[in-house]
This record gives C-alpha cells, structure tokens and sequence, in this order.
C-alpha cells in the first residue's frame, strides 16, 4: 500500500501541540498555564517531570520544520499557546507570542508545509483558573476574545483550523478524574466544563467563517471502540453507558442531538448550568469531523464504579499486544470508530486527526529501532482504507506524533513520535517509521 492508493487530494500529515513541544514556558512574556502549574506541583506528573523545556520547539522551530520537509511530510498539525498571545487571559497582548506564531507559520509555508492549526489544546491560562476556568461560564466571553485574537493576526495565513482538542479529556481527566491540569474532582466542576467547552464550539466555528468564510474549520473528538467483556445484558448495558460517555458526550450536542442522557442518567443534572437558547447554540456545522483513536476498551458491569456502574479490563490483564501506555493495539478499532462517526447525518467529512502509539524506543547503533510501531502504522492504515473503499468520507489522516513530547501527567516516559528526541541534548533522531512514513508519502 502507498499513499496514492488514496488519491491524490488526501491529506497525509503529523500532529502536536504547544505545551508538549514548545517550551520556552516563562519565555518573552509568555503567562503560565494550568499545565505550567500542575506539571511544576510536586508528584502530579511522572517521576515530577515537566514542560518547562520539552523539545525546546520554540527556540527550534526552523530545525523541525526542515526536517518535516526531509521527510516528505506537508501537512502540520499544531496548537496556538493561549497564554503566549494573553498571558492573563483576557487583557493585554503579548505581542512577541503574536511575533512567534507568524514566524512559524511563514516558515511552514516556506517550506511547502501547510499548517493546521488547533485553537485551544489544553492549555488554559492559570489566571483564568483562578476564576474557576472551563466551570465558569465566562469561559465563553474569555474564549471569544482569545479566538478574535487568532483570527485577527493569523487567519490570512490559517486555510484549517480545530476548535478544541478531545473536549471530552481534559474535561474529564482535568474537572472529574483530577489526574491532568488543573485538577479538579466531581460532577460539580465536570458537568459545567464539558457544557462550556461545547458551547465555544460554535463560537470559534462562527469567528472563523465569518472572518474567512473558504477556511475549513473543524474539531477534534477522542474515540475509543468499545465492547462488553462478554454477552451478559449487564456488561452490554454498561457498554452502552461508557460509549455515551467517552466517545457520544461530547459530538453528538454538535450535531444537534443533545446530551446523550438516555444512556447516562448523570447527564440530566446538566440542566442546572443549561441556559435558554444553549440547546441551539450547541449545534455547529463543522466542515470536518477530526477522530482520534489509539485503542480499544474492554467493558464489565460494576456496582462499585459510581455514576456509570462499569470497569474497564485493562489490556494487561486480558494478556493482548499492548503499547507502554498499556493500551491495546487493534487496528479494527479506528475502522470501527470512523464507521460509527460517518452514521451521524450531521458528519461532512472525516479526518483522523490523530492516531499513533507510544514505545520504548531508544537508539541502538546508528538510528532508532521501531518495528512495532511501523506495523502499528501499516495495519492502522490499512483499515483506514477498508473505511475508505467502502465509501466513508474521509480525507485525511495524521500521526501522533511527530517528536517524542511530553505526554501529560505521563512525563517524558511515552514516546509516540516518529522523531527520536534525547530531552537533555535535544538531538533529533529520525526514527525508522520516520523513514518508513518518508517513503510511504513519496512513493504518493
């Protein structure tokens, strides 16, 4: 398979995001995020790791791209640091954030590198956590002003745009879960930030268009394929209870289907912080759907697990192929998921905005080794084309990611990219699906 099996006007490219790449956290006016904060508070991140520096993308920007020109690769996908371009927020501009992201997107577009450009991707500026962050209402007012801001300065040079990064995690892992900035707990701070964040959908949508009505605007959704443990109506009905959480919640208001509360009776408690009109100004006319899919969950009843009363069975204990975030590899399930997306009457279009895995690569010799993960790429591609060869709309496909990063409240240790990166020297080393993703976009 190549990459001209797709034809000629598919999109093949890599994505990242500002606060896993760029570093530079404190530099030339920059405020702090709520990643700033979280991953510098002691044991909330691997081995207290964090992005202080990362890959140093900000001072080496030039280097990257020209080795994204090297590799054949023509399609970047990357985030704008809120707080770089408002250090409070709201406010006051910092015009040397402004002065970075015009220099990286002229030099993408130098070098024959089309940029796709994520608005919001995780990190908020801590100064509006203050005021209670994506739980507060006036998100939406704060969130207004930053994209105004975007599209102002960026949008002549901006032709792809994705509002939001996964809505779902970093509300749930962020205002729920408390395992990821800025680490907050409970139905109280997750309910109203999922609801928010939905909201500033269509708001940046309709920033955008109105601007820039060509640009081709879209978000970016998190999947995972989902099956019960076993056939038992149980498991089967708490299959149905995490589908509606972590892959339905967060598209299907978009689409003008409400919160899935049928399934997930917490989800009516969200008419506390629901204000007339919202149910309207949910629904967005996205141009693309951006799916993003590493894995597949095993699913079993449990009277334990509030709210959703279902358990995951991790893929170590189901003793299958795993990645070193002990996820499974199963190909199927980005085929699963696209056809799944491609049912909603609403879905235009499909672009798989992401899709990778993370390994223990380390140099050996001359280059670095990376078999599993070029077959991770191969067998992922191929049910990528099952979708399209049976007519699915779908026009793109991006790897997570370009560099080794740092992956969260992970730290340094998961490494998904097809680059190699030494964090104490910053040597760039292509790994081999580097050079296998090379040849695959040349032989197109």
């Amino acid at each position: 398979m190549k990459a001209a099996d797709f034809g000629s006007d598919f999109t093949w490219g890599v994505s990242t995001s500002a606060y896993q790449v760029e570093g530079a956290h404190n530099a030339d006016g920059k405020g702090s995020s709520i990643w700033d904060v979280f991953s510098n508070t002691s044991r909330k991140v691997y081995q207290n790791h964090n992005g202080n520096t990362a890959t140093d993308f900000y001072n080496r920007f030039k280097e990257d791209i020209a080795l994204l020109k090297t590799l054949n690769i023509r399609h970047f996908r990357f985030s704008i640091s809120w707080s770089r371009l408002l250090p409070n927020g709201t406010g006051a501009v910092n015009q040397n954030g402004i002065f970075f992201y015009h220099q990286l997107l002229d030099e993408c577009i130098a070098n024959g590198i089309t940029p796709w450009v994520t608005l919001y991707h995780w990190d908020l500026p801590n100064e509006l956590e203050k005021k209670g962050g994506w739980a507060n209402r006036e998100v939406i007012h704060w969130f207004r002003e930053y994209v105004t801001l975007c599209v102002k300065h960026f949008g002549s040079k901006i032709k792809h745009w994705m509002i939001l990064n996964e809505p779902i995690v970093f509300t749930g892992a962020g205002y729920f879960l408390g395992i990821h900035a800025p680490g907050r707990t409970g139905l109280k701070n997750f309910l109203p930030a999922i609801h928010h964040a939905s909201l500033c959908q269509q708001i940046g949508f309709n920033i955008i268009k109105e601007k820039y009505p060509d640009s081709e605007v879209g978000t970016t959704f998190s999947f995972s394929h989902v099956e019960p443990y076993n056939g038992s109506l149980r498991n089967i009905a708490a299959t149905r209870r995490v589908d509606a959480v972590i892959n339905r919640l967060a598209i299907e208001p978009t689409l003008g289907l409400s919160y899935p509360h049928t399934d997930l009776n917490l989800l009516k408690a969200m008419h506390k912080y629901m204000q007339e009109q919202d149910e309207h100004h949910l629904k967005t006319s996205f141009d693309f759907v951006g799916v993003q899919v590493y894995t597949r969950e095993i699913v079993k009843h449990s009277w334990f697990i509030p709210y959703i009363k279902a358990r995951l069975i991790s893929a170590e204990k189901r003793k299958v192929e795993r990645t070193t975030m002990n996820w499974e590899i199963h190909p199927p399930s980005l085929y699963e998921i696209i056809k799944k997306v491609a049912g909603y009457s609403g879905v235009k279009k499909i672009i798989v905005t992401e899709n990778g895995a993370a390994f223990n690569d380390l140099p050996s010799g001359e280059g670095v080794h990376d078999p599993y993960r070029v077959s991770y790429l191969k067998d992922h591609i191929a049910e990528l084309k099952k979708a399209k060869d049976e007519g699915i709309n779908i026009t793109g496909y991006f790897i997570w990611s370009f560099t080794d990063n740092f992956e969260w409240s992970e730290g340094y240790y998961p490494r998904f990219g097809i680059v190699y990166v030494d964090f104490k020297t910053q040597q760039r080393i292509v790994k081999d699906s580097g050079y296998w993703y090379r040849d695959f976009l040349e032989r197109g």
